[in-house]
Protein backbone atom coordinates (compact mmCIF):
# COMPACT_ATOMS: atom_id res chain seq x y z
CA UNK A 1 0.00 0.00 0.00
CA UNK A 2 0.81 3.52 -0.80
CA UNK A 3 -0.12 7.09 1.03
CA UNK A 4 0.29 10.05 -0.01
CA UNK A 5 -0.64 13.36 1.82
CA UNK A 6 -2.32 15.04 -0.19
CA UNK A 7 -2.60 18.37 2.19
CA UNK A 8 -1.21 18.74 5.38
CA UNK A 9 -2.36 22.04 6.55
CA UNK A 10 -5.49 23.75 7.82
CA UNK A 11 -7.63 26.88 6.61
CA UNK A 12 -5.10 29.00 8.42
CA UNK A 13 -2.23 27.06 7.15
CA UNK A 14 -2.99 28.56 3.40
CA UNK A 15 -0.69 31.29 2.76
CA UNK A 16 -2.77 34.39 2.61
CA UNK A 17 -2.14 38.18 1.31
CA UNK A 18 -2.79 39.52 4.74
CA UNK A 19 -0.82 36.63 6.67
CA UNK A 20 3.34 38.73 6.66
CA UNK A 21 4.42 35.14 8.89
CA UNK A 22 7.43 34.03 7.84
CA UNK A 23 5.64 30.75 7.32
CA UNK A 24 3.07 32.37 4.45
CA UNK A 25 6.35 34.14 3.43
CA UNK A 26 8.46 31.03 3.02
CA UNK A 27 10.00 29.51 -0.43
CA UNK A 28 10.12 26.35 0.73
CA UNK A 29 7.48 24.17 -1.01
CA UNK A 30 7.28 22.40 2.13
CA UNK A 31 5.45 24.92 3.88
CA UNK A 32 2.80 25.35 1.50
CA UNK A 33 0.20 23.38 2.71
CA UNK A 34 -3.40 22.98 1.39
CA UNK A 35 -5.96 21.62 3.09
CA UNK A 36 -5.61 17.89 5.04
CA UNK A 37 -6.49 14.84 3.22
CA UNK A 38 -4.87 11.35 2.50
CA UNK A 39 -4.69 9.04 -0.82
CA UNK A 40 -4.73 5.12 0.51
CA UNK A 41 -3.67 3.00 -2.51
CA UNK A 42 -3.10 -0.69 -3.89
CA UNK A 43 -2.92 -2.77 -6.50
CA UNK A 44 -6.78 -2.69 -6.57
CA UNK A 45 -8.20 0.61 -5.75
CA UNK A 46 -8.03 4.84 -4.66
CA UNK A 47 -9.70 5.50 -1.46
CA UNK A 48 -9.09 9.26 -0.20
CA UNK A 49 -9.86 10.38 3.37
CA UNK A 50 -11.34 13.96 3.29
CA UNK A 51 -11.96 16.03 0.44
CA UNK A 52 -11.81 19.58 1.60
CA UNK A 53 -12.04 22.53 -0.70
CA UNK A 54 -8.03 21.70 -2.63
CA UNK A 55 -9.20 18.14 -3.53
CA UNK A 56 -9.72 18.69 -7.06
CA UNK A 57 -6.18 20.69 -6.86
CA UNK A 58 -4.80 17.64 -5.10
CA UNK A 59 -6.38 15.21 -7.50
CA UNK A 60 -5.13 16.56 -10.69
CA UNK A 61 -1.31 16.96 -8.80
CA UNK A 62 -1.21 13.13 -7.86
CA UNK A 63 -2.99 12.41 -11.79
CA UNK A 64 -5.20 10.31 -9.83
CA UNK A 65 -7.42 9.12 -12.55
CA UNK A 66 -9.38 6.58 -10.74
CA UNK A 67 -11.11 7.00 -7.36
CA UNK A 68 -13.14 4.20 -5.48
CA UNK A 69 -14.69 5.44 -2.19
CA UNK A 70 -14.23 8.63 0.11
CA UNK A 71 -13.74 8.29 4.15
CA UNK A 72 -14.87 11.14 5.76
CA UNK A 73 -13.37 11.98 9.42
CA UNK A 74 -16.32 14.77 10.15
CA UNK A 75 -17.95 17.51 8.61
CA UNK A 76 -16.22 20.32 8.76
CA UNK A 77 -15.71 22.52 5.46
CA UNK A 78 -12.01 22.21 5.46
CA UNK A 79 -12.75 17.97 4.66
CA UNK A 80 -16.13 18.39 2.60
CA UNK A 81 -15.64 21.02 0.84
CA UNK A 82 -14.56 19.87 -2.51
CA UNK A 83 -16.85 16.60 -2.46
CA UNK A 84 -18.63 18.44 -5.81
CA UNK A 85 -15.42 17.31 -7.93
CA UNK A 86 -16.50 13.96 -7.34
CA UNK A 87 -18.11 14.45 -10.80
CA UNK A 88 -15.11 13.97 -12.86
CA UNK A 89 -14.63 10.29 -11.49
CA UNK A 90 -18.26 9.42 -11.54
CA UNK A 91 -18.06 10.54 -15.22
CA UNK A 92 -15.73 8.31 -15.96
CA UNK A 93 -16.34 5.07 -14.05
CA UNK A 94 -20.12 5.40 -14.92
CA UNK A 95 -21.14 4.88 -11.39
CA UNK A 96 -21.38 6.70 -7.80
CA UNK A 97 -18.48 7.16 -5.36
CA UNK A 98 -19.07 5.63 -2.23
CA UNK A 99 -18.71 8.03 0.40
CA UNK A 100 -18.54 6.43 4.01
CA UNK A 101 -19.50 8.68 7.30
CA UNK A 102 -21.35 8.58 10.24
CA UNK A 103 -25.26 9.59 10.02
CA UNK A 104 -24.13 13.29 11.40
CA UNK A 105 -22.01 14.13 8.35
CA UNK A 106 -24.16 12.68 6.25
CA UNK A 107 -26.95 15.04 7.42
CA UNK A 108 -24.24 17.60 6.66
CA UNK A 109 -23.55 16.73 3.31
CA UNK A 110 -27.11 16.83 2.68
CA UNK A 111 -27.28 20.07 3.74
CA UNK A 112 -23.92 21.64 1.82
CA UNK A 113 -25.13 19.38 -1.60
CA UNK A 114 -28.79 19.37 -1.78
CA UNK A 115 -28.77 19.05 -5.14
CA UNK A 116 -26.99 15.75 -5.38
CA UNK A 117 -29.97 14.17 -3.27
CA UNK A 118 -32.67 16.02 -5.35
CA UNK A 119 -35.59 14.29 -6.36
CA UNK A 120 -35.41 15.48 -9.87
CA UNK A 121 -31.66 15.84 -10.50
CA UNK A 122 -30.01 18.45 -12.96
CA UNK A 123 -28.04 16.69 -15.44
CA UNK A 124 -24.07 15.83 -14.47
CA UNK A 125 -24.35 16.67 -10.56
CA UNK A 126 -22.35 15.22 -8.56
CA UNK A 127 -23.61 11.08 -7.84
CA UNK A 128 -22.58 9.92 -4.30
CA UNK A 129 -23.70 7.02 -2.11
CA UNK A 130 -23.66 7.70 1.66
CA UNK A 131 -22.67 4.35 3.43
CA UNK A 132 -22.50 4.89 7.44
CA UNK A 133 -19.52 3.60 8.94
CA UNK A 134 -20.21 0.35 11.43
CA UNK A 135 -19.07 0.26 14.72
CA UNK A 136 -16.79 -2.29 13.79
CA UNK A 137 -14.19 -2.66 11.08
CA UNK A 138 -15.53 -3.08 7.45
CA UNK A 139 -14.34 -3.65 3.96
CA UNK A 140 -14.06 -1.02 1.19
CA UNK A 141 -12.69 -3.43 -1.46
CA UNK A 142 -10.15 -5.53 -0.04
CA UNK A 143 -9.13 -2.73 2.34
CA UNK A 144 -10.15 -3.77 5.72
CA UNK A 145 -11.13 -0.59 7.86
CA UNK A 146 -10.84 -0.05 11.79
CA UNK A 147 -12.61 2.80 12.82
CA UNK A 148 -11.10 4.78 15.58
CA UNK A 149 -13.23 7.10 17.40
CA UNK A 150 -11.67 10.38 18.70
CA UNK A 151 -13.01 13.66 19.65
CA UNK A 152 -12.43 17.08 18.19
CA UNK A 153 -12.97 18.94 21.51
CA UNK A 154 -16.38 17.94 21.73
CA UNK A 155 -17.38 16.59 18.41
CA UNK A 156 -16.82 12.76 17.61
CA UNK A 157 -14.46 12.55 14.89
CA UNK A 158 -13.66 9.25 12.85
CA UNK A 159 -10.13 8.26 12.48
CA UNK A 160 -8.78 5.05 10.37
CA UNK A 161 -6.54 2.25 10.86
CA UNK A 162 -5.97 -0.13 7.95
CA UNK A 163 -3.15 -2.81 8.04
CA UNK A 164 -0.16 -1.50 10.42
CA UNK A 165 -1.19 2.05 9.27
CA UNK A 166 -3.39 4.62 11.14
CA UNK A 167 -4.47 8.42 10.87
CA UNK A 168 -5.70 10.44 12.87
CA UNK A 169 -6.80 14.09 12.26
CA UNK A 170 -8.61 17.15 13.96
CA UNK A 171 -8.14 15.57 17.45
CA UNK A 172 -7.50 16.40 21.00
CA UNK A 173 -8.76 13.71 23.00
CA UNK A 174 -8.68 9.75 22.81
CA UNK A 175 -10.10 7.28 25.04
CA UNK A 176 -7.94 4.40 26.01
CA UNK A 177 -10.36 2.02 24.35
CA UNK A 178 -9.68 3.50 21.18
CA UNK A 179 -6.48 4.26 21.94
CA UNK A 180 -6.17 0.52 22.62
CA UNK A 181 -6.88 0.20 19.08
CA UNK A 182 -3.69 1.83 17.70
CA UNK A 183 -1.87 -0.41 19.51
CA UNK A 184 1.19 -2.05 16.91
CA UNK A 185 0.79 0.34 14.18
CA UNK A 186 4.05 0.67 12.83
CA UNK A 187 2.98 4.07 11.11
CA UNK A 188 0.77 6.76 12.69
CA UNK A 189 -0.66 9.95 11.08
CA UNK A 190 -1.29 12.56 13.66
CA UNK A 191 -2.62 15.80 13.98
CA UNK A 192 -0.90 18.94 15.53
CA UNK A 193 -1.89 22.13 14.89
CA UNK A 194 0.98 24.45 16.61
CA UNK A 195 3.46 24.08 19.50
CA UNK A 196 0.78 26.11 21.94
CA UNK A 197 -1.78 24.25 23.35
CA UNK A 198 -5.06 24.63 21.29
CA UNK A 199 -8.57 24.14 22.25
CA UNK A 200 -9.74 21.70 19.83
CA UNK A 201 -6.45 19.73 18.15
CA UNK A 202 -3.42 18.36 19.91
CA UNK A 203 -0.45 20.46 19.87
CA UNK A 204 3.16 19.32 19.31
CA UNK A 205 4.20 18.15 22.97
CA UNK A 206 0.69 16.40 23.17
CA UNK A 207 1.12 14.47 19.35
CA UNK A 208 4.91 13.58 21.05
CA UNK A 209 3.56 12.39 23.79
CA UNK A 210 0.96 10.20 22.39
CA UNK A 211 3.21 8.23 19.85
CA UNK A 212 5.46 7.96 22.47
CA UNK A 213 3.05 6.06 24.26
CA UNK A 214 1.71 3.93 20.98
CA UNK A 215 4.86 3.60 19.91
CA UNK A 216 4.85 3.47 16.13
CA UNK A 217 8.00 2.43 13.65
CA UNK A 218 7.24 6.02 12.22
CA UNK A 219 5.34 8.32 13.41
CA UNK A 220 3.83 11.72 10.73
CA UNK A 221 2.70 15.07 11.98
CA UNK A 222 -0.18 16.51 10.07
CA UNK A 223 -2.91 18.98 9.62
CA UNK A 224 -0.10 21.40 10.45
CA UNK A 225 -0.69 25.49 10.46
CA UNK A 226 1.92 28.67 9.33
CA UNK A 227 1.81 29.15 13.17
CA UNK A 228 3.55 25.63 13.92
CA UNK A 229 6.72 27.47 12.14
CA UNK A 230 9.05 26.44 9.09
CA UNK A 231 9.29 22.94 8.05
CA UNK A 232 12.72 22.77 8.52
CA UNK A 233 13.37 24.29 11.94
CA UNK A 234 10.85 22.39 13.55
CA UNK A 235 11.94 19.04 12.02
CA UNK A 236 15.26 19.76 13.42
CA UNK A 237 13.15 19.80 17.30
CA UNK A 238 11.89 16.04 16.34
CA UNK A 239 12.30 12.45 17.70
CA UNK A 240 14.53 10.38 14.94
CA UNK A 241 11.01 8.51 14.02
CA UNK A 242 8.77 11.87 14.07
CA UNK A 243 8.49 13.94 11.04
CA UNK A 244 6.57 16.66 9.69
CA UNK A 245 4.45 15.51 6.59
CA UNK A 246 4.35 17.82 3.74
CA UNK A 247 2.20 17.75 0.43
CA UNK A 248 3.02 14.92 -1.95
CA UNK A 249 5.40 13.25 0.50
CA UNK A 250 4.64 9.35 -0.44
CA UNK A 251 5.30 6.53 2.05
CA UNK A 252 4.86 2.57 0.68
CA UNK A 253 3.68 0.60 3.95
Amino acid sequence: MIITFLGTGTSQGVPVIACDCKTCRSGDSKDKRLRTSLLLQNQEQNIVIDAGPDFRQQMLRENVRNLDSILLTHEHKDHIGGMDDVRAFNYKSRKPIDIYSDDRVQRAIKREYPYVFAGHKYPGVPQMNLITIPDEPFYTGNMKIIPVKVHHYRLPVYGFRVDDFAYITDANYISSENQDKLIGVKHLVINALRKEKHLSHFNLREALELIDEISPKKAYITHISHQMGLHDEVSRELPANVMLAYDGLKVEI
